[in-house]
């Protein structure tokens, strides 16, 4: 039996999810000036089935699942985010993740999209809702078909892709600019 390759190993924990919304999220930090800490997770609907690391370090990766509550007829919905600390820089800031597979494809589809924000934005449904219905500032967005997405910061480039399915794989990479 041979070893699952990284996509492999990502679309078999989605596929053995037991719903038929979720969403398996792979950060990797490729920054070599900046650490991720301290993640906030904010559901619209569903739950955080595994955990986002506490930390991710220069040259690490971390898996998060997130599914829709069993029996509900909602989606996974949310947003999460980490702190982009780097130890010569006084201010942190945030990178912020929203991702959105949703119960009924007839109404609505995926949607995903990341950004940076100061270190005093609350990861809450106020964040979420700015993410999926405002006007792009500090953030892009993307409707799912597995295009990339691309936001430029200061210090930190965050680029993300995410499958248009009920168990989604979104793809999240973060490095210096």
């Amino acid at each position: 039996m041979s070893v699952p390759t990284q996509a492999e190993a990502l679309s078999l924990i989605s596929s053995r999810i037991p719903t038929q919304r979720n969403c398996t999220i792979e950060t990797v930090n490729n920054c070599s000036s900046h650490i991720l800490l301290n993640p906030k997770v904010y559901m619209i609907s569903g739950y955080n089935l595994s955990p986002l690391a506490p930390t991710v370090g220069s040259s690490e990766r971390d898996i998060s699942t997130f599914t829709k509550t069993y029996g509900k007829a909602r989606g996974a919905v949310g947003v999460f985010t980490y702190e982009l600390f780097n130890p010569s820089k006084k201010h942190t800031e945030i990178m912020a993740v929203m991702f959105s597979v949703p119960f009924d494809y007839n109404l609505y589809s995926n949607w995903f999209a990341v950004g940076i924000f100061d270190n005093c934005k609350i990861c809450d449904k106020t964040l979420y809702d700015e993410m999926y219905n405002s006007t792009e500032r500090k953030f892009v967005r993307g409707e799912a078909d597995g295009s990339s997405i691309t936001y430029k910061g200061n210090d930190v480039t965050i680029m993300a892709s995410m499958s248009n399915s009920g168990s989604a794989v979104m793809k999240v990479e973060v490095c210096d600019s």
